[in-house]
């Protein structure tokens, strides 16, 4: 699995809708708040032109993308971080997301109500993040008390954590997101053990009609405005447009897009934006006559990609023989990539790099 992205937002602003055209989902679509009343989970393949240009020339029996997970979560409201609507079920299930799909509303349409009486994308967009930032004071808080006493007893790992806190609640108190903060692997909340909401990852979905995608209203410059200031993705686009091209097969999907001028679908969009949000990248292998893709996080060693396959791979790797996608691919086959010296041997210490190919050597 890829990545598991988290689709948020107040109710009745196209959540479901794009979960369906995204995941090709059956979720329930309706004209009233908290149609969703627990999540809906769906998994989509990542169409990589990579994987469909090394089929052509990897002999295989079975083909395999990786893919990635979205959760189209309960809408939140004023007063979630207190249980208000559906609030604590929302946020429990926020918690498990890797990042944020924020879905905000910037179409107007008297058919469908909107939770808050008109269609305000900035101020929409402050009250989810306002809930999502009492909810994180909250927990910060209550991890502060109980740290506190661990640190004075002399214990390193509380000392350390409680510093932390004290940032993080200072940021909070002030009314900003955690992810504005610049931060390391070492010392991100997860670090810690600590899932706190404002420190995810975030794209900003511009929910916009149909006409709007060639015109878009200026809510959407305001809003590209905040995600900008908030290091926050922006992508813009028609949900129930979307759901309907998910719905026609590809020939006539390609047909409607063409006259529509629109160059791609939601999916390799959002895709492509999630996987640069998370520092994400693919590799692929070919054993077994199995050719499949694989995702990990930039940065990853040999060993620990190895371990993404099993977790014996990892414990037991010897040695990885490399090359990459566009040289196997120039060359035609594995063979002729052989005989001109392409594979390279790496070891532990290998940093495994966007688009190579393979083969991962362990012992017995």
């Amino acid at each position: 699995m890829g990545a598991k992205l988290g689709i948020v937002g107040l109710p009745n602003v196209g959540k479901s809708t794009l979960f369906n055209a995204l995941t090709h989902g059956k979720a329930q679509v309706a004209p009233y708040p908290f149609t969703t009343t627990d999540r809906n989970v769906g998994v989509a393949q990542v169409e990589d032109p990579r994987l469909t240009l090394l089929a052509q020339i990897v002999p295989q029996d079975q083909l395999i993308p990786t893919s990635i997970e979205f959760v189209d979560i309960a809408g939140l409201v004023r007063g979630a971080h207190e249980g208000e609507g559906l609030g604590n079920q929302f946020l429990s299930h926020i918690f498990a997301v890797d990042a944020l799909l924020h879905v905000v509303r910037c179409f107007d349409d008297p058919n469908i109500p909107h939770v808050m009486g008109s269609v305000d994308p900035l101020r929409d967009l402050e009250v989810v993040n306002t809930e999502l930032l009492l909810k994180d004071l909250e927990i910060v808080e209550r991890r502060l008390e109980k740290d506190q006493k661990l640190a004075k007893s002399g214990d390193k790992h509380a000392q350390a954590l409680v510093e932390k806190l004290k940032v993080w609640k200072h940021t909070l108190e002030q009314g900003v997101l955690l992810r504005k903060l610049p931060s390391t692997a070492t010392d991100h909340p997860r670090a810690f053990g600590i899932e706190l909401l404002t420190s995810k990852p975030a794209i900003y979905v511009a929910n916009v009609d149909e006409p709007s995608l060639n015109a878009p209203p200026a809510s959407v410059e305001s809003l590209a405005q905040t995600a900008g200031q908030e290091q926050a993705g922006l992508i813009v686009l028609c949900a129930k447009l979307e759901a309907e091209l998910a719905e026609l097969d590809p020939t006539d999907r390609a047909a409607m897009m063409k006259e529509l001028g629109l160059s791609e679908s939601a999916l390799p969009l959002v895709v492509r934006r999630g996987y640069q949000l998370l520092s994400l990248i693919t590799f692929f292998t070919t054993a077994s006559k199995i050719l499949q893709a694989w995702t990990v996080s930039r940065g990853t060693k040999a060993p620990q990609a190895a371990g993404a396959i099993h977790t014996d791979f990892e414990r037991h790797f010897i040695r990885a023989e490399v090359i990459s996608v566009d040289q196997l691919i120039a060359c035609g086959t594995e063979a002729q990539a052989r005989a001109k010296g392409l594979l390279r041997v790496e070891g532990r210490d290998y940093v495994v790099q966007d688009g190579d190919v393979i083969h991962f050597r362990v012992s017995p």
